[in-house]
């Protein structure tokens, strides 16, 4: 796959992380239904899952994981360092959703750079 046809993938998949990141905010995390139904029923899966969201929330775990890969992304080079600035955006994105836009917004502009950086040309060698 070209370079080309990866970044216009890439820019139709992140706008539907962000639109399922939104569902998982608004639809678990502030329904009000959920908050009622879990003080009842603490012990039903989707209950755990919101209680698990919510602790990863709370300690920035999601953030943090976003930033660091993106800017150990920002210094590898080549086709590694690509695709683990992807995998930071792709926590960076809900984690800028979900309440820790401080870090995440850091860690989505440095993934964002290093996405679009253009890789150097290797030079030939002449004997």
């Amino acid at each position: 796959m070209s370079s080309r046809s990866s970044l216009i993938l890439l820019l139709i998949l992140l706008p539907l992380w962000l639109a399922a990141s939104y569902g998982v905010r608004f639809a678990l995390m502030e329904d009000g239904q959920w908050v009622g139904l879990c003080v009842d029923e603490a012990q039903r899966w989707e209950c755990q899952v919101r209680a698990g969201l919510g602790l990863l929330i709370h300690f920035r775990v999601i953030a943090w994981i976003g930033l660091v890969a993106s800017v150990a992304a920002f210094f590898i080079t080549g086709r590694a360092g690509w695709s683990l600035a992807l995998l930071a955006l792709l926590f960076a994105l809900p984690a800028l959703v979900l309440y820790t836009a401080s870090l995440a917004v850091f860690a989505c502009v440095i993934a964002g750079l290093r996405l679009v950086r253009r890789q150097p040309e290797p030079v030939p060698v002449t004997a």
